[in-house]
């Protein structure tokens, strides 16, 4: 490990006052995530010293984008009168399906996503013109590049396209709030904090944020919007307070056959910010926090009554895929009409090959086997996977 670290939070920030011209931050509570967030990159997550720059700089970035954010809606208040209606919000874990399912029901017709390229950056760069966002299409393709090239199976895990639905926790940890951040650095002591302490905030500027991208896009007037990412299951009792109005979605899969593709994936990014990190840790670290969040998620479930959470089985999902679309459609109020099942059926049509899985790595590449991995996820395997 060499001797670059992260600076402190104060010097970040005046970089990034001065990268974007300007010092408005609004509410300033994130500060706090951030200054969590800094020791355990400087103390746990083995950085490089490309990682460091890669750390510095995705830090800046998220701080840059709050800048451009408060900015925009102080001159444009109008922002704050966008009504958004989040019909769904998919929260499977990895490898369940859930990209596939996204994808589907933002893809039909009178619904929407957040595109991968607006999450990259979700405030206009300066001088942008409303509705053409070229600038940020053009700095996320090369962000895009980069990727494909230092993680050759990264298609394959996670296919990805400037316009593509993707997912909101990339915007979330442009907030320090997302297992976004974990998911880059080996960070199990931030991971820990983030979950001890409050995120409601965070999905409050979430929804601010699908405002601003509402207003930005004449073209998503009217339309009811579909979120996704395991991220979220985090923080259900805060997605549950924030969009009352939304079905959650959970994706089920047995953990014990998606475990070692996910630990790989993990493997694959941590390795672009570290040169001495081993798939053991990466193992010690996921299996139990995935877990965690299944845990979560069956703990909010229960405390709520159910009554807004909507279950897709993967088998179910690959064999009929626009029926599950339809259910889970209809369960969020919906009208399910001929158009929006075309629109549906086209997206299946042209995305044949998220139906398969080709990225596959056993147990043993991490140092488990099954009946640990088994045992860890015991109670929800017995209720959801068992069951089915």
């Amino acid at each position: 490990m060499g001797q670059e670290r992260v600076p402190d939070r104060e010097a970040l920030v005046a970089e990034a006052r001065a990268q974007a011209g300007l010092d408005d931050f609004g509410d300033t509570w994130f500060f706090a995530n951030i200054d969590a967030l800094i020791p355990s990159l400087n103390e746990e997550a083995q950085l490089s010293a490309a990682g460091v720059a890669v750390a510095r700089g995705m830090i800046i970035n998220g701080l840059v984008n709050r800048l451009r954010h408060i900015d925009l809606v102080k001159r444009h208040p109008e922002i704050l009168d966008e009504q958004v209606e989040v019909a769904a919000v998919v929260v499977g874990l990895p490898r369940t399906g859930s990209t596939m399912l996204h994808r589907m029901l933002a893809s039909a017709p009178g619904m929407t996503g957040v595109r991968w390229f607006e999450a990259q950056n979700y405030s206009p760069f300066p001088g942008e013109e409303r509705g053409n966002p070229a600038g940020r299409r053009q700095a996320a393709q090369g962000l895009l590049d980069y990727m494909v090239a230092n993680i050759p199976d990264l298609m394959s895990i996670h296919p990805m396209s400037l316009d593509q639905p993707d997912e909101e926790l990339i915007i979330l940890g442009q907030l320090y709030s997302s297992t976004m951040i974990e998911g880059t650095y080996h960070v199990p002591a931030f991971a820990h904090w983030l979950t001890d302490h409050d995120r409601t905030q965070s999905y409050r500027d979430l929804k601010q944020i699908l405002q601003s991208l509402q207003w930005q896009d004449a073209s998503r007037k009217g339309a009811k919007w579909v979120l996704k990412t395991p991220g979220h299951l985090m923080a259900l009792d805060s997605v549950i307070e924030v969009f009352p109005e939304a079905r959650i979605v959970m994706t089920h899969r047995d953990p014990v056959a998606t475990v070692p593709s996910y630990c790989s994936m993990e493997y694959s990014l941590y390795r672009m910010v570290s040169d001495t990190i081993d798939r053991e840790s990466v193992a010690r670290f996921w299996v139990p926090r995935l877990a965690q969040l299944l845990d979560g998620f069956m703990n909010v479930r229960a405390s709520s009554g159910g009554h807004n959470f909507v279950d897709v089985r993967y088998p179910d999902l690959l064999s009929d895929p626009i029926g599950q679309g339809a259910r889970v459609l209809s369960a969020a109020g919906v009208n399910v009409t001929p158009e929006v099942r075309a629109g549906m059926e086209q997206w299946v049509e042209h995305n044949k090959r998220e139906d398969r899985a080709p990225h596959k790595y056993s147990l043993e590449d991490f140092g488990l086997d099954k009946e640990e991995v088994g045992k860890a996820f015991a109670i929800y395997r017995d209720k959801f996977i068992a069951a089915s």
